[in-house]
């Protein structure tokens, strides 16, 4: 995914340009940590302790260039409003996010808000298209069965390297659909979405690092923009542009 956000990044923005990006839910801020590495102006908002602590943690062994372009907030993502301004950012993440918030339009509205003219939002949806996929491959057939239905996900352990926070029961899903309606109706429409994790999404967690990595990530981001293949993606990578 990261390459799909630098892709993006790059098609909007001169070469060069310093850009001031908000990270909504930024976890344990790898991401805000490599975008400040390539130097832009990082702000990461999160409401989790645990996870504030280890992202300043993690900020506080980087160098002094890297720590004074990054600002750790303690703050909900449904509350940009009251720490920035409208129109404050060129680039505004919301990765694993929206599937713990119940009703997400607010929020969405919220971020695009954010955006300057031009600005990009960058979000990563689990995909309600394709919620029967991994409990299908694994011979769950029950809870494949009731995955064509509920629009919610079983629960799961994950790591943070897919830039999700771990799953727990009733997290919800999005629809390609749905959330290409919700992007025109804040002003920030669609203008590229990605598969994420098409085929690795059944790897178990804890697994090693396979010999041929590079190889498996040129699959998966092949397949990542690719139809048919990132229509059955376990997580949905879409970017809207404010208008």
């Amino acid at each position: 995914m990261a390459r799909q956000l630098d892709e993006q990044i790059a098609g909007r923005f001169p070469v060069g340009r310093r850009l001031r990006v908000l990270d909504v839910g930024m976890g344990r801020g790898a991401q805000s940590l490599r975008l400040a590495r390539a130097g832009h102006q990082v702000t990461g908002l999160e409401r989790d302790a645990v996870m504030i602590a280890a992202a300043r943690e993690a900020l506080a062994g980087q160098p002094e260039g890297i720590r004074e372009r990054m600002r750790i907030i303690e703050g909900d993502g449904r509350d940009t409003g009251v720490h920035f301004l409208p129109g404050s950012f060129d680039v505004v993440l919301c990765h694993g996010v929206l599937m713990y918030v119940e009703e997400p339009d607010p929020l969405l509205a919220g971020l695009a808000r954010m955006l300057a003219p031009g600005g990009l939002l960058s979000l990563l949806a689990r995909n309600g298209d394709a919620l029967a996929m991994r409990p299908g491959l694994f011979g769950e057939w029950s809870g494949a069965l009731a995955a064509f239905d509920t629009g919610h996900l079983l629960p799961r352990s994950r790591t943070e390297s897919d830039g999700v926070a771990p799953a727990r029961p009733g997290v919800r899903a999005d629809r390609l659909a749905t959330l290409t309606a919700k992007l025109a109706g804040i002003g920030a429409p669609l203008h590229t979405w990605y598969g994420v994790r098409v085929f690795t999404d059944t790897a178990p967690d804890g697994a090693p690092v396979p010999d041929d990595l590079d190889t498996l990530l040129a699959v998966e981001d092949r397949a990542g923009r690719t139809d048919p293949y990132r229509g059955v993606a376990a997580l949905l990578h879409l970017c809207g542009v404010r208008g």
